[in-house]
């Protein structure tokens, strides 16, 4: 059935309850009305079930029965509940759900109660969510991943739309350039209609909630040490900012948060005013993750991020960037530089274990946190340089770090150390495999008890923003609503 077909379909369904609702209002039975007419009974009765569509001259002899309008039959006031549910029980046994589950379609007889069909509905749609959460498994989501960051190096992690509405903002709230201040991220949600409330009881699976009907912007009154209230507000923000609507899919839910942490790092760090800075660093030779955090009072990895959107564009640097949890896992990812991160046979690099050569695991052994650490390594493509640091986070440690090719390093700050490392792990098992000596004495004598990845066995959260209980975010809302 084409999209023409189910449209006239559904008219054919709108008219015919329409008839059938303006008749019963106005006390006329079916017979009476065939009769003024001159149709039989049962042709009328196909055509207030939808059965069949009415020619426009019965159309017009119709709404002169029943005092009306042509119009008002075809586009008249609404359907009572009676009629809209019976009308949507009708499309549902014509879907994918019902043929699945091999339920014939049945006449919806006028003994049947409305709570009945609204029970019908409800199990349907409940049935129809539980379809596209199966749907949304592991693999989907690394797909829609892959996506995602081949979609990112086609751009060299650049977004011009998302620069000129950072720009937008910044100009709206009058920002005199430089960081971004608090007060300065108070006066966004102001422009935007926003009132900012802290709230102990803030669902636990959120970072915010938007109250979009009162205009106030909830966040936790509990702030880590090391937290940012700026960013925690503009992530907040920049969804209603860029008018995102609920994902329908998980590939549209990623794309979306990738949008919003990159608006936030654009209202943090300005493009206007860091790109110049950026540029003399770079005719100085002193580029510098470290400094361009100090700068904006921003995090590392806010900085490193920014970074990359930049460094391509305006500095003509192709970059790579990890984020490597302290179990050796990869977390996040981007690369325009030809870097070989290890992937998954659908391409997926997140999920996958970092090379303990590389800089973003070696850091990890590093005991000095407080000045960045620096490596050479020669990989089978070549030989990259990193600089790299260890955050703490809610989830344990994890090292955050930015690499550029070889001949790129004279740019930077750090290009003398004499640290480096050898990873051969694109051509050969380097350090996916123990050394043959250790094997050989522990293979056979050591049986681990795996911590298993709660998500191991699961499908991805379910939702339409995974992870999130929907439930608790309402009961929230209900209960801070301005009375």
């Amino acid at each position: 059935m084409t999209l023409i077909d189910e449209t006239e379909e559904a008219d054919a369904l709108t008219i015919g309850r329409r008839i059938r609702q303006l008749r019963t209002a106005r006390g006329i039975t079916l017979e009476e009305l065939a009769s003024t007419v001159d149709r039989a009974p049962s042709q009328l009765s196909m055509i207030e079930t939808g059965k069949r569509e009415p020619k426009l001259t019965l159309l017009q002899a119709i709404a002169r029965a029943l005092g009306v309008t042509v119009d008002a039959l075809l586009e008249g006031e609404p359907l009572d509940e009676r009629s809209t549910a019976e009308i949507s029980l009708e499309r549902a046994m014509k879907g994918q759900t019902f043929q699945a589950l091999g339920i014939e379609p049945f006449r919806i007889a006028k003994t049947v109660p409305t709570e009945m069909l609204r029970a019908l509905l409800a199990m349907h749609g409940e049935i129809e969510r539980l379809r596209d959460e199966r749907a949304a498994t592991p693999e989907e989501a690394r797909r829609a991943n892959v996506e995602l960051r081949d979609l990112m190096r086609r751009q060299d992690n650049y977004f011009a739309d998302l620069e000129r509405e950072a720009s937008a903002i910044l100009e709206a709230i009058q920002h005199p350039g430089g960081p971004l201040t608090q007060r300065s991220a108070s006066e966004v949600a102001a422009h935007l209609g926003f009132t900012l409330h802290y709230a102990s009881d803030l669902p636990q699976t959120t970072r915010s909630v938007a109250d979009l009907e009162n205009g106030r912007l909830y966040l936790s009154s509990s702030v880590p040490a090391k937290g940012d209230a700026r960013t925690a507000v503009l992530q907040a923000l920049a969804s209603r900012i860029l008018g995102h609507a609920e994902p329908r899919s998980y590939a549209e839910f990623l794309r979306q948060r990738v949008e919003t942490n990159y608006l936030t790092g654009a209202l943090l760090v300005p493009e206007e005013h860091v790109v110049p800075f950026l540029q003399d660093a770079k005719a100085r030779r002193a580029i510098s993750i470290e400094d361009l955090r100090d700068a904006y009072s921003v995090s590392y990895e806010t900085a490193a991020h920014r970074f990359t959107n930049l460094a391509t564009q305006h500095l003509g640097i192709p970059v790579h960037f990890l984020k490597v949890h302290e179990s050796g896992t990869i977390t996040k990812a981007y690369e325009n530089d030809d870097v070989n991160f290890p992937t998954d046979r659908l391409g997926s690099i997140e999920g996958q274990m970092c090379c303990r050569r590389w800089t973003s695991r070696v850091v990890f052994d590093v005991e000095d946190r407080f000045n960045p650490y620096y490596q050479y390594t020669d990989t089978g493509n070549g030989t990259y340089w990193c600089t790299a640091r260890v955050e703490a986070s809610s989830e344990g440690l994890h090292s955050v770090s930015v690499g550029v090719r070889f001949d790129d390093t004279r740019w930077f700050i750090g290009r003398d150390t004499t640290e480096r490392s050898v990873s051969k792990h694109s051509v050969e098992a380097c350090c996916r495999r123990a050394p043959a000596a250790l094997e050989e004495r522990w293979r056979q004598n050591s049986w681990p008890n795996v911590r298993t990845p709660r998500t191991l066995l699961a499908t991805l959260p379910t939702g339409s923003f995974p992870g999130v209980d929907t439930t608790d975010v309402y009961e929230f809302l209900e209960a801070h609503a301005p009375r």
